[in-house]
């Protein structure tokens, strides 16, 4: 197994995010790697937790990351925040993004949990993707 190639594929991940049109017309510049710290954004896109599991074979080391991008608003109701997450899931599904270490066999969407904030009016949607790679 090697976790060698997790680095490059979130740059890639957050740099095709970054760099979509459609995306940037619905949340902006509010696309982050790491929320910044104070007061946020009304409606952001943010990188969140991955697990990876070895996806090594005969030919090569590889693995499969499986992350979560998450999509925050505080408006009232799911609707736009459904949209920011049919960008991101527009954007990433079957991505062909190049890294700068390894290779990316495929990237695909596995779930999404949308949920309201405990005690609050913040609504999250938390999208999950799978993406195989390969670090030869």
């Amino acid at each position: 197994m090697s976790y060698g190639v997790a680095a490059a594929l979130q740059t890639a991940v957050y740099q095709s995010l970054v760099g979509d049109e459609i995306l940037s017309g619905l949340v902006g510049s509010a696309i982050y790697d790491a929320a910044p710290a104070g007061t946020l954004p009304q409606l952001y896109v943010s990188l969140g937790p991955e697990d990876v599991t070895d996806a090594s074979d005969q030919s090569g080391y590889g693995a499969r990351h499986e992350f979560v991008v998450s999509i925050v608003a505080d408006a009232a109701g799911f609707m736009t925040a459904k949209h920011v997450a049919t960008a991101v899931s527009d954007n990433l599904v079957d991505a062909d993004l190049i890294l700068t270490r390894g290779r990316l066999v495929g990237l695909s969407f596995v779930s999404a949990k949308a949920r309201r904030v405990q005690d609050s009016d913040v609504r999250r949607i938390d999208l999950r993707f799978r993406a195989r790679v390969e670090d030869n």
